[in-house]
């Protein structure tokens, strides 16, 4: 019976990926990323070039991941602060090319949020802080030599925000880690008062577990309390987490539906071709074996974490900090992050 029940959900959960895949069809970001990169490149002087431009090869630097300030996390890509403005729309001209507008939007809004955390944690009159709050301190990277057929990558990081692309051979083999982050989660005063940046990953997971009868809470509810930031931290390499919650199978219809909302807030900011790849590995590696976990309250606004985890992917979101009001949320793959395994695999398919 359960065996039936599980062929059933494959074949519905099918259908709803392949629409959603559809709905993401687009021509392939890789061609479109090189030209933004090497107009980026050329709007630099010979000094900033070599700030900017690494070796494809330069694996600790490519493979770094953060997203706390660069005083806790010291970064040395090209600093959008040092650009002018004509290199400035240059480098998000590149950001564009791997996110949609939602997600370009998304980071953009980070990015900016920066202000705002400058105004609350030094106000006018108050001794500056530490750590220093700017809507310019983010860096781009570019690996190798941008070409539509070459293998070659690129990243943007900063305070709550990293995004990692690498292509091989003219096709996108990785676009994780991708972290968003959000201080304050919730504005609470201000011109801004109410943003929620990351609103749309919090709310549909807040949405489905309070769907969950008794029986299934008591399965997904992993922890009374929440942890206190992600569990994967930056951790460059990263495995399976355990325990994993409730399984895609255990839900009602309507809640698996609630489940695939809370996935594509994280696949929907990136660019449709992006996107579409990222559904077809989720399907390719068990729609059935998906399961999502909660931990912590239920609350708007009380200190909440939650996973979804398949066999290739895992999504985190914790917002524990500054009393439940800041967000780090992060998408990983675990054989394609930084496209580490996959190249590998590009480069054993091409050379037989």
């Amino acid at each position: 019976m359960r065996v039936i029940r599980s062929a059933r959900f494959a074949l519905w959960l099918g259908c709803v990926l392949a629409y959603i895949a559809a709905t993401y069809a687009a021509d392939r970001s890789p061609a479109t990323m090189a030209d933004a990169a090497n107009k980026f490149l050329s709007t630099l002087t010979a000094e900033q070039k070599q700030t900017a431009n690494f070796a494809f090869d330069n694996v600790k630097e490519r493979e770094r991941f953060g997203f706390v300030p660069t005083e806790m996390h010291p970064r040395v890509g090209l600093m959008i602060e040092k650009m002018t403005e004509p290199q400035r729309q240059a480098a998000h001209n590149l950001v564009k090319t791997g996110l949609s507008q939602k997600g370009y939007m998304t980071a953009s809004s980070i990015m900016e949020l920066e202000g705002v955390l400058n105004l609350i944690e030094n106000p006018p009159g108050a001794n500056p802080g530490k750590l220093e709050r700017n809507p310019l301190k983010y860096f781009v990277w570019v690996f190798g030599t941008p070409s539509a057929k070459g293998t070659w990558g690129w990243k943007v990081e900063g305070h709550h925000v990293s995004l990692n692309f690498t292509v091989a051979g003219g096709n996108m083999v990785s676009a994780a880690p991708h972290f968003f982050g959000s201080n304050p989660a919730e504005v609470k005063d201000g011109p801004k008062k109410g943003l929620r940046i990351l609103g749309f990953e919090e709310d549909p997971a807040r949405e489905l577990v309070m769907a969950l009868d008794p029986s299934q809470r008591t399965k997904a509810v992993i922890n009374v309390t929440a942890p206190n930031d992600i569990v994967t931290h930056n951790e460059s390499t990263i495995s399976p987490l355990t325990p994993t919650g409730i399984a895609a199978t255990d839900l009602q219809p309507k809640q698996r539906e609630m489940l695939m909302r809370v996935v594509d807030s994280y696949v929907s900011v990136m660019a449709p071709d992006i996107a579409a790849d990222r559904m077809a590995a989720l399907k390719k590696g068990g729609l059935d074996k998906i399961s999502f976990a909660w931990a912590g309250e239920v609350e708007r606004g009380k200190k909440h974490y939650y996973r979804v985890q398949g066999p290739t992917f895992l999504i985190e979101f914790d917002n524990t900090q500054n009393d439940g009001n800041h967000v780090h949320s992060v998408w990983r793959d675990f054989n394609g992050d930084f496209g580490r395994d996959l190249l590998r695999e590009h480069v054993h398919s091409v050379s037989h």
